[in-house]
């Protein structure tokens, strides 16, 4: 969920994609707040800037948001317990642009003649900007800057009468990758894009309830949320679906022609927690399969295999049992590294990929070591990297990617650079190597990926993925990136 507003310059010293939030409801359980709480703790991966939770009582919303982790802001049990009700959405935020603000964290509240309410979304609206502007000539206020808002209002412009109906009139308006959660007085309600680009699953919550009633509902954006909270994974929402769930149960709506899938491919390299399992494959064992092909497509002799933790770690061993090396922690991550109060002068960024890896020299010392890692961005992180492994006495490095080079950016709810600034995307393979310093680099190919997580191979025709950051392939119109943007908005202000 980006801004409408230009993306701002990630750090130099950050050299991964981020995701951009991550979303969970919960129906029908007394301590809804609570359970949010964990959910969000299980989902902190796909957001780590700010967090927030509305519930719903019966008779009034409450809502608490704040900047930094879940930890930060929901340990403490007075804040729980002034979040009272059954029904509860949370949404963990990673911020794309500008400046940090409390304004811009989820959920979004407003109140509607219909009721209250509330909104969580991950995913990127691909025609925010046109949007935007054609709501403020109409006269909208806007209290953010992230194109989530612009759902909130769609759906009050909207001349629809029922909650259901002028959701249904706000999706077919925008354009996009996206999954969101909504909380209304009567219902928790969920959607995903036509195309599936952004996960959304629901589960089942077993056990008494308030009121007698048994059990509750979850809807989440992986399933690793699901197992914090003891919930049962009932099936993944499908794409273009939008499910309404009240104490009547479950009730699936799909206004959408039906669309090829094309789900994002980089939640198994990268972004999904490992133990989360994705369109029905567990993510660790799609990881453990990339690492298989990139051994076979891009051996190399070797006396260890290193992952670069923690991404790489599944991959590393993959890539170990198929070529016969050993596996060894030959980099040793810091898990306690907070934001630094020191000066960020050009020295102390050098120094700074040592705050988050250190190498372990007993393991690196006169080997041969080849480096697994998932991505390649900018090539700042991997420079330091292999310079570091080579400071601690390895004789050679060799970096294997398990994924294809990024020559593209995404617009679909990843944060990453403008294509300028993409390594892969200025850069033959070997200058890249000799880029990040290492004695050779290799990726995993496209057919490789595809194989992996259970394809034959990318068919050009009709490929089963989002895999536009390897292939420039998007699928989802980019309205706002057009030469035709200030004719399609007059268009849009005309037909409303």
């Amino acid at each position: 969920m980006p801004s409408i507003q230009d993306r701002a310059p990630a750090a130099p010293d950050d050299d991964h994609f981020h995701d951009e939030c991550g979303v969970i409801g919960t129906w029908g359980t007394p301590d809804a707040a609570a359970m949010t709480a964990l959910g969000l703790h299980a989902l902190q991966h796909r957001g780590q800037e700010a967090a927030g939770i509305v519930t719903y009582d019966g008779a009034r919303f409450h809502s608490h948001k704040g900047m930094g982790l879940v930890g930060d802001n929901f340990s403490d049990a007075r804040v729980i317990a002034g979040l009272p009700g059954p029904h509860a959405i949370g949404h963990n935020r990673y911020a794309t642009t500008g400046e940090t603000i409390l304004r811009n964290v989820q959920p979004l509240y407003a109140d509607f003649e219909f009721g209250g309410l509330a909104v969580a979304h991950n995913g990127n609206l691909t025609n925010a900007h046109l949007l935007h502007r054609a709501l403020v000539r109409r006269g909208c206020l806007f209290q953010s800057t992230t194109d989530s808002e612009v759902f909130i209002h769609l759906i009050a412009i909207s001349l629809y009468s029922t909650v259901v109906d002028r959701l249904i009139d706000a999706l077919k308006q925008v354009v996009g990758a996206y999954s969101l959660v909504a909380l209304t007085n009567e219902a928790l309600l969920g959607a995903r894009d036509p195309l599936g680009v952004r996960p959304l699953i629901l589960g089942r919550l077993h056990g008494a309830a308030e009121g007698g009633r048994t059990g509750g509902w979850v809807l989440a954006s992986e399933t690793c949320a699901l197992d914090m909270v003891g919930a049962e994974f009932v099936r993944d929402v499908e794409p273009g679906e939008i499910v309404l769930i009240n104490d009547n149960g479950v009730r699936s709506i799909k206004p959408f022609t039906r669309q090829r899938e094309r789900f994002c491919v980089f939640e198994y390299i990268y972004f999904a927690r490992p133990d989360s399992v994705m369109e029905g494959m567990p993510v660790y064992s799609a990881r453990k399969r990339i690492g298989v092909e990139l051994a076979r497509e891009s051996g190399v002799p070797a006396d260890v295999i290193v992952p670069v933790p923690d991404s790489g770690v599944p991959a590393a061993m993959g890539y170990a049992a198929e070529s016969g090396i050993p596996f060894e922690l030959g980099i040793i991550r810091n898990h306690y590294v907070g934001r630094t109060f020191i000066e960020p002068t050009d020295h102390i960024r050098n120094l700074g990929v040592k705050l988050k890896h250190s190498a372990n020299r007993a393991i690196l010392q006169g080997q041969r070591v080849v480096l697994v890692d998932d991505s390649i961005v900018r090539g700042t992180t991997s420079r330091k990297i292999v310079e570091m492994v080579r400071q601690a006495g390895a004789r050679e490095v060799h970096m294997r990617i398990s994924s294809p080079p990024t020559t593209h950016s995404c617009f679909y709810g990843i944060d990453t650079p403008e294509r300028s600034k993409l390594l892969a995307a200025r850069y033959s393979i070997e200058e890249m190597a000799t880029q990040i310093g290492a004695d050779s680099l290799a990726f995993v190919s496209i057919d490789g990926l595809y194989r992996a997580v259970g394809k034959p191979g990318r068919d050009a025709a009709a490929p089963h993925y989002c895999d536009a950051c390897f292939t420039g392939d998007y699928p989802i119109a980019l309205p706002d990136q057009g030469d035709n943007a200030d004719r399609q908005l007059s268009l849009l202000a005309e037909d409303h």
